[in-house]
Protein backbone atom coordinates (compact mmCIF):
# COMPACT_ATOMS: atom_id res chain seq x y z
CA UNK A 1 0.00 0.00 0.00
CA UNK A 2 1.48 3.31 -1.10
CA UNK A 3 1.18 6.05 1.53
CA UNK A 4 1.21 9.64 0.35
CA UNK A 5 3.37 12.13 2.22
CA UNK A 6 1.77 15.58 2.62
CA UNK A 7 3.84 18.50 1.39
CA UNK A 8 5.55 20.02 4.46
CA UNK A 9 5.27 23.45 2.86
CA UNK A 10 1.51 23.05 3.29
CA UNK A 11 1.27 21.29 6.65
CA UNK A 12 3.90 23.53 8.25
CA UNK A 13 2.71 26.81 6.80
CA UNK A 14 1.54 29.77 8.84
CA UNK A 15 -1.98 29.31 7.48
CA UNK A 16 -2.07 25.69 8.65
CA UNK A 17 -1.00 26.67 12.15
CA UNK A 18 -3.58 29.45 12.21
CA UNK A 19 -6.29 27.01 11.11
CA UNK A 20 -5.34 24.61 13.89
CA UNK A 21 -5.62 27.34 16.52
CA UNK A 22 -8.98 28.37 15.10
CA UNK A 23 -10.25 24.78 15.21
CA UNK A 24 -9.06 24.45 18.80
CA UNK A 25 -10.76 27.72 19.73
CA UNK A 26 -14.06 26.59 18.21
CA UNK A 27 -13.87 23.24 20.01
CA UNK A 28 -13.27 24.92 23.38
CA UNK A 29 -16.07 27.40 22.69
CA UNK A 30 -18.59 24.65 21.93
CA UNK A 31 -17.56 22.76 25.06
CA UNK A 32 -17.85 25.98 27.05
CA UNK A 33 -21.41 26.47 25.81
CA UNK A 34 -22.32 22.98 27.06
CA UNK A 35 -20.87 23.75 30.48
CA UNK A 36 -22.76 27.04 30.58
CA UNK A 37 -26.02 25.23 29.81
CA UNK A 38 -25.37 22.61 32.49
CA UNK A 39 -24.40 25.13 35.19
CA UNK A 40 -27.37 27.35 34.37
CA UNK A 41 -29.71 24.37 34.43
CA UNK A 42 -28.51 23.15 37.81
CA UNK A 43 -28.25 26.61 39.40
CA UNK A 44 -31.72 27.73 38.32
CA UNK A 45 -33.26 24.25 38.58
CA UNK A 46 -34.68 24.48 35.05
CA UNK A 47 -34.89 20.72 34.48
CA UNK A 48 -33.80 21.10 30.85
CA UNK A 49 -33.38 17.35 30.58
CA UNK A 50 -37.06 17.07 29.77
CA UNK A 51 -36.22 18.41 26.31
CA UNK A 52 -34.11 15.36 25.50
CA UNK A 53 -34.74 12.79 22.79
CA UNK A 54 -37.77 10.50 23.23
CA UNK A 55 -37.82 7.79 20.54
CA UNK A 56 -40.97 7.48 18.44
CA UNK A 57 -42.63 10.29 20.36
CA UNK A 58 -43.71 13.30 18.32
CA UNK A 59 -42.84 15.69 21.13
CA UNK A 60 -39.52 13.93 21.58
CA UNK A 61 -38.43 14.95 18.09
CA UNK A 62 -37.24 18.23 19.59
CA UNK A 63 -34.46 16.19 21.16
CA UNK A 64 -32.90 15.70 17.73
CA UNK A 65 -31.72 19.30 18.10
CA UNK A 66 -31.38 19.61 21.86
CA UNK A 67 -30.18 16.21 23.14
CA UNK A 68 -26.44 16.82 22.45
CA UNK A 69 -26.67 20.08 24.42
CA UNK A 70 -28.05 18.47 27.57
CA UNK A 71 -26.30 16.35 30.18
CA UNK A 72 -27.32 14.54 33.32
CA UNK A 73 -24.71 16.11 35.55
CA UNK A 74 -21.13 17.28 35.99
CA UNK A 75 -19.68 13.77 35.71
CA UNK A 76 -21.63 13.13 32.50
CA UNK A 77 -20.38 16.28 30.78
CA UNK A 78 -16.89 15.94 32.20
CA UNK A 79 -16.50 12.52 30.56
CA UNK A 80 -17.62 14.00 27.22
CA UNK A 81 -15.57 17.21 27.30
CA UNK A 82 -12.11 15.97 26.30
CA UNK A 83 -13.35 13.65 23.51
CA UNK A 84 -15.49 16.52 22.20
CA UNK A 85 -12.52 18.91 22.12
CA UNK A 86 -10.26 16.34 20.45
CA UNK A 87 -12.81 15.24 17.85
CA UNK A 88 -13.95 18.75 16.91
CA UNK A 89 -10.43 20.12 16.68
CA UNK A 90 -9.34 17.22 14.51
CA UNK A 91 -12.23 17.32 12.06
CA UNK A 92 -12.19 21.11 11.72
CA UNK A 93 -8.44 21.22 11.15
CA UNK A 94 -7.95 18.22 8.86
CA UNK A 95 -11.23 18.39 6.94
CA UNK A 96 -12.42 22.03 7.03
CA UNK A 97 -14.52 21.96 3.85
CA UNK A 98 -16.33 18.70 4.45
CA UNK A 99 -16.82 19.42 8.17
CA UNK A 100 -19.23 22.22 7.29
CA UNK A 101 -21.58 19.54 5.93
CA UNK A 102 -20.50 16.55 8.01
CA UNK A 103 -21.02 18.04 11.47
CA UNK A 104 -24.67 19.10 10.95
CA UNK A 105 -25.41 15.76 9.29
CA UNK A 106 -23.99 13.81 12.23
CA UNK A 107 -25.75 16.06 14.76
CA UNK A 108 -29.17 15.73 13.14
CA UNK A 109 -28.80 12.31 11.53
CA UNK A 110 -27.68 10.51 14.68
CA UNK A 111 -30.63 12.00 16.57
CA UNK A 112 -33.12 10.99 13.89
CA UNK A 113 -31.75 7.46 13.65
CA UNK A 114 -31.76 7.07 17.44
CA UNK A 115 -35.34 8.39 17.48
CA UNK A 116 -36.28 5.51 15.17
CA UNK A 117 -34.39 2.67 16.86
CA UNK A 118 -34.08 3.85 20.46
CA UNK A 119 -35.74 2.47 23.57
CA UNK A 120 -38.73 4.38 24.92
CA UNK A 121 -36.62 6.39 27.33
CA UNK A 122 -35.07 9.85 27.67
CA UNK A 123 -31.79 10.18 25.76
CA UNK A 124 -29.45 13.12 26.38
CA UNK A 125 -25.76 13.88 25.93
CA UNK A 126 -23.22 14.74 23.25
CA UNK A 127 -21.71 11.25 23.15
CA UNK A 128 -23.66 10.23 20.03
CA UNK A 129 -22.29 13.26 18.20
CA UNK A 130 -18.78 12.48 19.48
CA UNK A 131 -19.02 8.90 18.27
CA UNK A 132 -20.00 10.16 14.84
CA UNK A 133 -17.13 12.65 14.57
CA UNK A 134 -14.53 10.17 15.81
CA UNK A 135 -15.80 7.53 13.39
CA UNK A 136 -15.56 10.05 10.56
CA UNK A 137 -11.98 10.98 11.47
CA UNK A 138 -10.87 7.36 11.84
CA UNK A 139 -12.41 6.05 8.61
CA UNK A 140 -11.36 9.13 6.63
CA UNK A 141 -7.73 8.59 7.53
CA UNK A 142 -7.85 4.92 6.58
CA UNK A 143 -9.32 5.48 3.12
CA UNK A 144 -7.35 8.62 2.19
CA UNK A 145 -3.96 6.94 2.74
CA UNK A 146 -1.88 10.01 3.45
CA UNK A 147 0.53 9.83 6.35
CA UNK A 148 -0.99 12.71 8.31
CA UNK A 149 -4.56 11.39 8.20
CA UNK A 150 -3.49 7.83 9.01
CA UNK A 151 -1.39 9.03 11.95
CA UNK A 152 -4.38 10.89 13.37
CA UNK A 153 -6.62 7.86 12.80
CA UNK A 154 -4.21 5.63 14.73
CA UNK A 155 -4.03 8.20 17.53
CA UNK A 156 -7.84 8.33 17.72
CA UNK A 157 -7.98 4.54 17.88
CA UNK A 158 -5.29 4.47 20.58
CA UNK A 159 -7.11 7.05 22.71
CA UNK A 160 -10.73 6.06 22.15
CA UNK A 161 -10.70 2.60 20.56
CA UNK A 162 -12.32 1.10 23.64
CA UNK A 163 -15.37 3.28 22.99
CA UNK A 164 -16.40 0.79 20.30
CA UNK A 165 -18.10 -1.21 23.06
CA UNK A 166 -20.40 1.75 23.60
CA UNK A 167 -22.37 0.86 20.46
CA UNK A 168 -23.54 -2.36 22.13
CA UNK A 169 -26.28 -2.63 24.77
CA UNK A 170 -23.89 -3.53 27.59
CA UNK A 171 -25.01 -0.87 30.08
CA UNK A 172 -28.73 -0.31 30.67
CA UNK A 173 -28.35 3.37 31.59
CA UNK A 174 -26.16 4.22 28.60
CA UNK A 175 -27.70 5.41 25.33
CA UNK A 176 -25.99 2.90 23.05
CA UNK A 177 -28.57 3.81 20.40
CA UNK A 178 -27.16 7.33 20.11
CA UNK A 179 -23.63 5.94 20.00
CA UNK A 180 -24.49 3.45 17.27
CA UNK A 181 -26.41 6.04 15.25
CA UNK A 182 -23.54 8.50 15.47
CA UNK A 183 -20.96 5.89 14.43
CA UNK A 184 -23.06 4.82 11.44
CA UNK A 185 -23.47 8.43 10.30
CA UNK A 186 -19.75 9.09 10.77
CA UNK A 187 -18.71 6.14 8.62
CA UNK A 188 -21.25 7.06 5.94
CA UNK A 189 -20.03 10.66 5.83
CA UNK A 190 -16.39 9.52 5.59
CA UNK A 191 -17.21 7.45 2.52
CA UNK A 192 -19.35 10.18 0.99
CA UNK A 193 -16.75 12.94 1.38
CA UNK A 194 -13.63 10.83 0.81
CA UNK A 195 -12.57 13.04 -2.14
CA UNK A 196 -12.82 16.30 -0.20
CA UNK A 197 -10.02 18.14 1.60
CA UNK A 198 -7.17 16.39 -0.18
CA UNK A 199 -3.78 17.72 0.91
CA UNK A 200 -0.95 18.61 -1.49
CA UNK A 201 1.45 15.69 -1.71
CA UNK A 202 5.23 16.05 -1.68
CA UNK A 203 6.72 15.06 -5.02
CA UNK A 204 10.35 14.30 -5.77
CA UNK A 205 12.22 15.24 -8.93
CA UNK A 206 12.67 11.64 -9.98
CA UNK A 207 8.86 11.16 -10.03
CA UNK A 208 8.58 13.65 -12.90
CA UNK A 209 11.61 12.41 -14.81
CA UNK A 210 10.58 10.05 -17.62
CA UNK A 211 14.09 9.63 -19.03
CA UNK A 212 15.78 6.23 -18.91
CA UNK A 213 18.98 6.10 -16.81
CA UNK A 214 22.20 5.19 -18.57
CA UNK A 215 22.68 2.12 -16.43
CA UNK A 216 19.26 0.67 -17.29
CA UNK A 217 19.51 -2.06 -19.96
CA UNK A 218 17.66 -0.90 -23.06
CA UNK A 219 17.56 -3.42 -25.99
CA UNK A 220 16.68 -0.70 -28.53
CA UNK A 221 19.64 1.41 -27.47
CA UNK A 222 21.99 -1.56 -27.63
CA UNK A 223 20.72 -2.40 -31.14
CA UNK A 224 21.32 1.17 -32.31
CA UNK A 225 24.85 1.06 -30.93
CA UNK A 226 25.51 -2.20 -32.77
CA UNK A 227 24.24 -0.67 -36.02
CA UNK A 228 26.52 2.34 -35.63
CA UNK A 229 29.64 0.26 -35.23
CA UNK A 230 31.68 -0.07 -38.46
CA UNK A 231 31.85 -3.54 -39.95
CA UNK A 232 35.07 -5.46 -39.38
CA UNK A 233 37.66 -5.31 -42.18
CA UNK A 234 37.59 -8.17 -44.64
CA UNK A 235 39.97 -10.99 -44.02
CA UNK A 236 42.30 -11.87 -46.88
CA UNK A 237 44.25 -15.06 -47.18
CA UNK A 238 47.78 -15.10 -48.59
Amino acid sequence: MHLKKPDPRFTGSYKAKKNFLLALQIAFSVTGVLWFILITDQYLDLNLGRFGLRPRDAQGLLGVLTAPLLHGGVQHLFSNSLPLIVSLTTVLYLYPNSSVRVLPMIWLGSGLLAWLIGRPSLHIGASGFIYGVLAFVFVSGMIRRDLRSIAVSLLVWFLYGSMVWGVLPVQPKMSWELHLAGAVLGVAMALLYSKWDTVPVKRYEWEDDDSVPDWYPDPDREKEQDDDEPPPPPVTLH
